[in-house]
């Protein structure tokens, strides 16, 4: 296994991550347990997570997924897992999380309160990697990077994230942390793949200069990359055919963001790209996103331990330059399909 460091840390990851959002919805008790064995098997030691998981985020269910985790935790030796969970963003930006009232902010109260229910949640005493799951325009950056300095200080959390940033942010935060000697963002966890290449614009380079890592989520697009939504119906158990039966605006709003004719089109080659190299196109997509510099490990996700086995053959692949051009080929043609 070619494990990689987050940023300047100590945190030495698989360079593919094993995501939870599934776990309480998706994927029962059983079930997560199995694709957490089946990944932890294969060499990974990388596990995320986040206080509002599982799925669509639901104030019942809020927490369930740390809860779930948190019992596969005690299998296993707890020095051999890089545990990372996340504090709910802001109720002010553009999600209102289903916790704490909906009246979440990135501020002292609200990060200390998030950190000691998921401590109690997976039964650990330190998390190896704390980020905040989406930027707070109200409250001041260096009162937000105080309060989880305040994390690292009290040996709660070895280091820190963020996720859903801009080059702003990043760069702002970090700037603000090197003046007042507190701990700094090692990562940045963002949307990333073959359909939403928006991260190499700007974050690239932030990343690449300032020593940041890219944990990337979403690396098959939300299942689009699968080729799965490319049959001639929707599948009834996916997860924007289900997002398109929902109430909520939002989640019918992602559904449209990552299957519309743009993603389709595209994942339409993608496919054949795969073909050509001899690879399923969720393998081709896993392996592109590791391809980078700065990315130290990407998230995947799985409903079913059946469905690791295409992105864990990732960890076996190295992209060819003709495979490569030929993807790059596609985003020319097809530019930002998800905008």
């Amino acid at each position: 296994m070619d494990y990689r460091y987050i940023g300047t840390s100590g945190l030495r990851v698989s360079p593919i991550c094993m995501g939870t959002m599934s776990f309480g919805t998706w994927s029962d008790e059983k079930e997560a347990f199995r694709i957490l064995d089946k990944a932890y098997e294969r060499g990974i030691n990388f596990y995320d997570t986040a206080e509002v998981y599982p799925v669509p985020p639901t104030g019942e269910l809020a927490g369930l997924t740390e809860t779930i985790f948190g019992k596969w935790i005690k299998t296993r030796d707890r020095d051999s897992l890089i545990i990372a969970t996340k504090v709910a963003g802001a109720a002010s930006g553009w999600f209102v999380p289903p916790i704490r009232s909906g009246s979440t902010a990135i501020d002292r109260h609200h990060i200390e309160r998030a950190v000691e229910g998921s401590l109690r949640r997976m039964g650990i005493d330190y998390i190896d990697l704390y980020q905040v799951h989406w930027p707070d325009m109200i409250v001041p950056m260096a009162e937000s990077m105080a309060a989880l300095d305040r994390l690292v200080e009290s040996g709660k959390v070895r280091y820190i994230g963020t996720s859903n940033e801009n080059a702003y942010g990043l760069t702002k935060s970090n700037t603000i942390a090197e003046y007042e000697g507190y701990a700094r963002f090692q990562s940045i966890q963002n949307n990333f793949s073959l359909l939403h290449r928006r991260f190499l614009d700007e974050l690239a380079v932030v990343c690449r200069r300032e020593k940041v890592s890219l944990l990337p989520y979403s690396p098959i697009g939300g299942g689009m990359l699968s080729g799965k939504y490319n049959a001639k119906e929707i599948p009834a158990r996916s997860r924007f055919g289900e997002y398109k039966q929902l109430p909520t605006a939002r989640q019918r709003a992602m559904a449209d963001r990552f299957l519309n004719q743009g993603t389709l089109d595209s994942t339409a080659r993608y496919i054949e790209i795969a073909k050509e190299a001899g690879m399923s196109p969720t393998t081709l997509a896993t392996a592109w996103s590791m391809n980078f510099d700065f990315v130290a490990s990407t998230i995947i996700g799985a409903r079913d331990a059946a469905q690791l086995d295409d992105s864990l053959a990732a960890l076996d692949v190295k992209l060819s330059e003709d495979v490569l051009k030929a993807c790059d080929d596609v985003h020319r043609d097809i530019p930002y399909p998800m905008g």
